[in-house]
């Protein structure tokens, strides 16, 4: 492998670690060169296991024996995209490492990897069952702990809205636990749609996307109208038995605290609210995400 000892991550071949924030990493203007940072060993083993091509990594040296075989994948398959010319493996001091905030809690690893293009969404529902759609959510751990969730319960995709914090943020990898990799997502509707987060804005044009695929949206939100999981898996069973198609399921998530936007759960075809208990009106979105994707784990492609 060929690694490259720096003294200090004043080096700049080192920025994507240590300089660039992660709007440059993302790079709109140069999509072909945006970056994302996956930290710890399980993590950068999901991303590259997952397909994504990394570019380079940095690591403390003591780490390289337990990381020696994962390099050696990473370095065969770059060298053949590349013509041999390897991947560089970055060995930097101990004391320059801690300059890094939470290095310590990466487990010995940092790997920068090229930001794949998004799938479109008929490609990404293709055969799927049940999705998740996250509105609006602005809080990056909540999306890292929703797909992970998603991953855990078999959820066979992913949707985000335009102004939906990115799953590809350095936080949201890391919580995911690099599950971010294994479930299939993109983003629904289109950017060029005006973005007021908690106005349904994408909801115009996605939900009627997602009709159009044969899904069944559910807004997951505290109403009057609602029905519990049990109740829409009982007419979800009712509908398939009386010579239904199989249903397949959207549900739909909001930010922390708000919620789904009004527009968005006028939009959809039932509304799921969990029964409470001890006058508790509610979870954490990446909580109920993870009670609904139990609840209708039967419809999964892992459920069938």
């Amino acid at each position: 492998m060929p690694l490259i000892y720096v003294d200090t991550l004043d080096d700049p071949r080192l920025d994507a670690f240590a300089r660039l924030t992660e709007a440059q990493l993302r790079s709109k203007l140069e999509p072909e060169r945006a970056l994302f940072i996956a930290e710890s060993q399980k993590v950068i083993e999901r991303a590259f296991e997952g397909g994504m091509e990394p570019i380079s990594l940095l690591m403390e040296e003591k780490w390289l024996p337990s990381m020696a075989p994962l390099i050696e994948r990473m370095e065969k398959r770059t060298s053949e995209q590349t013509s041999g010319e390897g991947l560089p493996v970055f060995v930097a001091p101990h004391d320059e490492l801690e300059r890094l905030t939470g290095f310590e809690l990466t487990r010995g690893a940092l790997g920068a990897f090229r930001r794949p293009a998004l799938p479109a969404v008929a490609d990404v529902l293709r055969g799927a069952r049940l999705v998740a759609v996250l509105e609006d959510i602005t809080n990056h751990t909540n999306v890292g702990a929703i797909f992970r969730s998603a991953a855990a319960l078999g959820v066979d995709a992913v949707l985000a809205s335009p102004a939906c914090y990115d799953p590809l943020y350095r936080r949201a990898v890391r919580v995911s636990m690099g599950t971010v990799f294994q479930v299939p997502w993109t983003r629904i509707s289109d950017e060029d749609v005006p973005n007021r987060p908690g106005c349904g804005t994408w909801s115009v044009r996605g939900i009627p996307e997602l009709h159009e695929h044969g899904f069944i949206c559910t807004a997951m939100a505290l109403s009057e109208e609602s029905v519990t999981p049990d109740e829409l898996n009982a007419r979800l069973t009712e509908r398939e038995a009386t010579g239904g198609a199989p249903a397949k399921l959207a549900l739909l998530f909001g930010t922390e605290g708000e919620g789904l936007s009004p527009a968005t759960i006028a939009r959809c075809d039932y509304t799921v609210r969990i029964p409470m208990a001890h006058g508790v009106d509610s979870l954490n979105v990446a909580a109920s995400s993870a009670v609904a994707f139990y609840a209708f784990r039967q419809l999964s492609q892992l459920g069938r």
